[in-house]
């Protein structure tokens, strides 16, 4: 089987070039459904045993978090909690992630919420996290990594300093072969590396929601 790939159709808004995505609502519901069961094997597979996962507070990003808890509850047997991230909660959202103890944290922000809102959350909930010395690992959801989140709040000292100390991972799409790799994130300075530690296919379906939803083409057999 191979992947045939429609070519990408940006449109222009403004002096804005956007991509408009040829799913609707239910699909993109169901499409973070799909990417959470992988995202919750991963933690799986991982054998961690206590998850915190922080999500935006949209229907999209808690799509996908709950359907990381089920999954990863569900083969490892662990123990999992949903925390929502929202503007000027940071402070009581640390301070709540902290006292549960998690071996990792997963952080998924993005989903129907303007980007620049979700990363002006992001960047403070991380700050926040470093005021109170939050334990645990990191893994970053695409969309906020892709978005340059991570870069953004990495251009805080406090937080560069504090995520320096941690292992952080992110979870990425290859488009063209229908895979989604879990990387760890190896820190430089401000600059950001991707190691790839695992892999793991996706169905033709599940492949041609993330094409027709995040690079506006469809897939196919061939």
């Amino acid at each position: 089987m191979s992947l045939v790939n429609i070519e990408d159709k940006p449109t222009e808004v403004g002096k804005e070039v956007v991509k408009v995505a040829k799913t609707t609502f239910e699909e993109e519901i169901y499409l973070r459904a799909l990417t959470g069961r992988l995202v919750g094997k991963a933690l799986a597979d991982l054998g961690l045993n206590k998850v915190a996962v922080v999500a935006s507070r949209n229907i999209i990003c808690s799509s996908i978090a709950t359907a990381t808890e089920a999954t990863f509850l569900t083969l490892s047997g662990g123990v999992t909690y949903h925390f929502l991230a929202e503007k000027g909660k940071e402070v009581e959202l640390a301070e709540r992630v902290k006292a549960f103890g998690p071996q990792v944290t997963v952080l998924q922000f993005g989903g129907e919420t303007p980007i620049e809102e979700t990363k002006e959350i992001f960047v403070e909930t991380l700050r926040q996290f470093a005021e109170k010395d939050v334990p645990g690992a990191f893994v970053v959801h695409v969309r906020i990594f892709a978005a340059g989140g991570l870069s953004e709040a990495l251009k805080d000292e406090k937080i560069r300093e504090y995520l320096g100390r941690k292992d952080l991972f992110v979870y990425t799409v290859g488009f063209d072969e229908g895979k989604v790799y879990v990387n760890r994130i190896i820190l430089e300075g401000e600059e950001l590396k991707l190691e790839k530690l695992a892999e793991y296919q996706v169905t033709l379906e599940h492949a041609d929601l993330l094409n027709r939803s995040l690079k506006d083409r469809s897939v196919t057999f061939a």
